[in-house]
């Protein structure tokens, strides 16, 4: 859980201190449940859910297979969209090197 409660801070752009007084904890205290050196109350992880806008379960899923980032330009001067893959687990990237081979091979034709 401590890795998704990271992955899920970072993504807000939340501190660690924000976080804790969102929750009414001390910053260690949160710190140590990222670190996964002590476990998450469970009182806590509905709040938790609720800050992240996430469900419960996605807290605890370590299934995230494929993050898709794409930030874009307004392309006035030529420039080119940017799209970052992270992909975490080999089958992942199997199943997407797959689909994106396929995808380029459809537009050669």
């Amino acid at each position: 859980m401590g890795t998704n409660l990271k992955r899920l801070r970072s993504k807000t752009k939340y501190s660690n201190q924000e976080i804790a007084d969102l929750l009414g904890v001390d910053r260690n205290t949160y710190a140590s449940w990222e670190s996964e050196s002590t476990d998450v109350k469970s009182q806590y992880i509905p709040q938790l859910a609720d800050i992240f806008k996430v469900r419960i379960q996605d807290l605890f899923d370590d299934e995230r297979k494929l993050e898709i980032s794409n930030n874009t330009f307004d392309n006035k001067d030529n420039s080119i969209g940017l799209i970052i893959f992270n992909i975490s687990d080999q089958e992942g990237i199997a199943k997407f090197n797959s689909k994106l081979e396929d995808l380029i091979n459809s537009l050669k034709k």
